[in-house]
């Protein structure tokens, strides 16, 4: 008796393979047995591990605007990753599960999911809510003031853990009750010093004398910081600096902000400083921010104990503050 057998056809790796009885089966696959192939002929064909899209991180809003129908637009401080932009879809419907907790002035736990232009907020959880940056339209304003100049200062996708460290202690002096015009300068210097522009107020800026009490100076935030009376400088027309002011300047260098808060100091002086710190954040921005322009009009319209004066049939209410990049689109 004559056994008839065929050949058998099989695919294997692109193309047909003959086997006889008695053959052994081939090694299979490393692919196939679920093992990661280490040979570069696989190429593409090997197993790809996908990219983890979710992250979660700490986030302080700094502005906001509407784009589309229901969505807004978000550019975020992060301690990781710095300065982002971030869209929440949705968030203007009422049904919306995150519109309650997204907002400005509030320190949030954020996750969101890594998109093509911007990335996409899944889900919000408030840490601090900073109650109190909203119980005056002042210290409201002082609130978005400090929160322009980070966003001005900052370029996207570069660590700040130290810029976002300033701005929440900034929000915790705002929420307890500190100052805020003396918030604001304790922030601005710190600001200058951690951007690498701290203005000089010890020397002149240019002979580099030490300077001495009673030398009289003058405050010029192009050459950065203070020059004695012995060089003209570019403008002889540059006011001059008083000697209480430049000890006060001094003190924001020097002083932590518990003990600043404890300063005494008359109006005029503090007048100065704020006028001759502004006109060096002025320098260093190379322009002037919205807010700063609200904030002064909001400070205008109080009395000297922080009070708003008692409205009158001839007076309006300020507007609320105006939104760093706001618009709708």
């Amino acid at each position: 008796m004559v056994s008839s057998w065929r050949p058998c056809r099989s695919w294997n790796g692109g193309k047909y393979s003959i086997s006889l009885p008695g053959d052994r089966d081939p090694e299979p696959d490393p692919v196939s047995r679920g093992k990661p192939a280490t040979d570069p002929a696989h190429g593409w064909y090997g197993p790809r591990v996908p990219d983890r899209r979710l992250y979660v991180t700490d986030a302080i809003v700094l502005s906001r605007f509407d784009y589309g129908e229901a969505d807004r637009i978000l550019t975020l401080l992060t301690p990781g990753l710095g300065k982002i932009k971030a869209i929440a879809k949705g968030i203007r419907r009422p049904t919306s599960r995150i519109g309650g907790s997204l907002e400005p002035l509030a320190e949030l736990r954020l996750q969101l999911a890594k998109g093509r232009t911007f990335d996409v907020v899944t889900q919000v959880t408030m840490q601090h809510a900073w109650l109190g940056l909203r119980e005056r339209l002042e210290v409201t304003a002082t609130a978005w003031y400090c929160g322009e100049l980070l966003d001005r200062s900052l370029e996207e996708r570069h660590a700040a853990e130290p810029f976002y460290l300033l701005l929440r202690r900034a929000y915790e002096l705002l929420d307890a009750g500190m100052a805020p015009a003396r918030v604001a300068r304790w922030f601005e210097m710190r600001l200058c010093d951690e951007l690498g522009v701290r203005p000089e107020v010890d020397r002149c800026v240019e002979c580099d004398r030490l300077l001495e009490a009673g030398d009289e100076v003058r405050w010029i935030p192009r050459l950065g910081g203070v020059l004695c009376g012995r060089h003209a400088g570019p403008s002889m027309a540059a006011a001059g600096l008083s000697t209480d002011a430049l000890r006060v300047l001094k003190a924001y260098q020097r002083m932590d902000v518990e003990a600043l808060a404890g300063l005494r100091l008359p109006g005029v002086v503090e007048a100065e400083v704020e006028r001759v710190l502004g006109e060096f954040v002025r320098h260093v921005m190379e322009r002037d921010t919205r807010s700063r322009r609200f904030l002064e009009e909001v400070k205008a319209g109080y009395d000297g104990v922080g009070r708003a004066p008692a409205p009158s049939s001839e007076t309006r209410a300020d507007p609320p503050p105006p939104e760093p990049d706001g618009g709708s689109r």
